[in-house]
């Protein structure tokens, strides 16, 4: 079982030092990868479904990112995840095979359709269209990310006549990971997707998003250059030897983990530390 870290780009850990002490934590401790979380803007007031309260600091992914990639060797790192719908898919294409590079090939990217309908109003997208968006621009950075002479005729991108260089350094491109659960995003992780993951998932709920996967698989034919599908959960709860073995159980191969609350002042850093330590300890990473 590999084991990351979620959100080191929020709240209390959206500053450079309390980030920088965090990171080198993780892969001085063992860990497998470093995830961010994003939310482009929140609303305000806070409503439902909007997680957090508006005043709550989350750095940009791909500025996240490119700061992790200076300061880390070996942590695989990771948009945990990118609302794709929201993103220009050339614009960011470009901005992650950066990311790949200044990394030396550690970048995961993980991407997702998003549930906050007033983030995409303040955005400028359609709602309604963010999962068909999705589903396109994933293979609109597929085919800049592959492709020597990149073409694509989609809906919403169209690419033709240009060059896209450097490409990533991972062949033949940086794993894509889908988020999500729901049927669409079992059918996107199925056909599209080199991995999914299921965010605050119980064991239960764990085994009924593989349930849905498999059912998607079943009706659905992957493509074999994606190869096996990657497994990836955030935990709901805390989680010892004995959660990690029954999420191995399933089939989970990545437990991504949240840290809790932090304090909301300069001990962040040092109860970021202490539940890296204790995790790397219980777990014995």
């Amino acid at each position: 079982m590999n084991i990351g870290f979620f959100g080191f780009n929020n709240g209390p850990l959206a500053d450079p030092a309390t980030m920088a002490a965090t990171l080198r934590a993780l892969e001085a401790a063992g860990f497998e990868s470093a995830w961010t979380g994003e939310h482009v803007v929140l609303i305000d007031p806070q409503e439902a479904p909007s997680p957090v309260p508006p005043d709550f600091p989350m750095l940009d992914t791909v500025a996240a990112l490119a700061f992790a990639a200076g300061i880390t060797e070996r942590l695989r790192l990771a948009s945990g995840i990118i609302l794709l719908a929201q993103r220009n898919p050339v614009v960011l294409a470009k901005e992650l095979a950066g990311i790949d590079r200044l990394s030396r090939g550690r970048l995961v990217f993980g991407v997702g359709v998003g549930y906050v309908e007033r983030e995409f109003e303040i955005i400028g997208v359609p709602y309604a269209e963010r999962g068909a968006r999705v589903t396109e621009h994933i293979e609109a950075i597929r085919t800049l990310w592959t492709q020597d002479r990149p073409a694509f005729d989609g809906r919403f991108t169209r690419i033709a006549n240009v060059q896209q260089k450097p490409m990533p350094v991972q062949e033949p491109h940086p794993p894509i990971v889908i988020g999500g659960m729901s049927a669409p995003a079992y059918r996107r992780a199925v056909t599209q997707g080199n991995g999914w993951y299921g965010f605050a998932q119980t064991v239960e709920a764990t085994a009924a998003s593989l349930a849905g996967l498999a059912r998607a698989a079943d009706a659905l034919d992957r493509p074999a250059a994606l190869g096996d599908l990657e497994i990836t959960v955030t935990p709901a709860g805390r989680v010892d030897r004995d959660v990690v073995r029954r999420y191995e159980d399933l089939g989970v191969s990545r437990l991504v983990l949240l840290p809790g609350r932090l304090p909301a002042d300069d001990g962040a850093a040092d109860a970021a530390v202490r539940f890296i330590e204790e995790t790397a300890r219980t777990l014995a990473l």
